[in-house]
């Protein structure tokens, strides 16, 4: 594992590829309330880059580019919340999403577990560390601890993808996840404005 950590945007021309794997860390859950403090980035090649964000400064057009790019696949594991709080904070709209999450739950239907942990277990025979889950994010100084777990949290993505997408071929749902896919920045922007698990599509 390499950690490269970046203070405030990505450096310039940094080439991830055609997909790029993408997670948060925030001060919460509520991404109207809680800041945005690092967003981690990774090619799947064992190396991970962390962007640090301080309080008000979310110039980073970099990292906002690389967001809005429709030719990189951004590969994340719950991306609802991480497309809202990156929407909330960096005000792009990210495109060309892959959420692992989702697929998991459309073709992982013998569980109810489609926690990261859950499918590094099963799928790579990876154990990951969620002790850091809760920790300080807006620390001025992160801590080797947080480094690793942030890194963690992004390195496995492209592998589990890969799997997933044998899976949904398989079972005959890939044009399903992708139509899920393409629905979550409108989830997002529900997210944001407080709808959260209405049903509106309910009667």
């Amino acid at each position: 594992m390499t950690i490269t950590l970046h203070k405030g945007d990505l450096p310039d021309r940094l080439d991830f590829g055609a997909a790029v794997a993408v997670d948060s860390e925030t001060m919460g859950l509520r991404a109207a309330r809680d800041r945005l403090c690092v967003v981690q980035l990774s090619s799947g090649d064992g190396t991970a880059h962390l962007i640090q964000l301080a309080q008000g400064d979310y110039a980073a057009p970099n990292l906002k580019a690389l967001m809005l790019n429709p030719d990189v696949t951004k590969i994340f594991h719950y991306a609802r919340f991480d497309v809202a709080v990156i929407q909330a904070y960096l005000g792009v709209m990210t495109r060309s999403i892959y959420c692992t999450k989702i697929a998991s739950k459309l073709v992982r239907t013998y569980t109810d577990r489609h926690g990261l942990k859950d499918l590094c277990r099963e799928l790579l025979g990876v154990d990951l560390s969620k002790q850091q889950q809760s920790s300080d994010w807006g620390a001025e100084t992160l801590s080797e601890e947080q480094l690793r777990y942030a890194a963690s949290d992004v390195l496995h993505l492209h592998a589990i993808r890969d799997i997933l997408d044998m899976r949904l071929a398989r079972e005959g749902r890939t044009a399903l996840a992708q139509a899920c896919f393409e629905f979550l920045p409108t989830r997002a922007q529900l997210d944001l404005i407080s709808y959260g698990d209405e049903d509106i599509f309910s009667h």
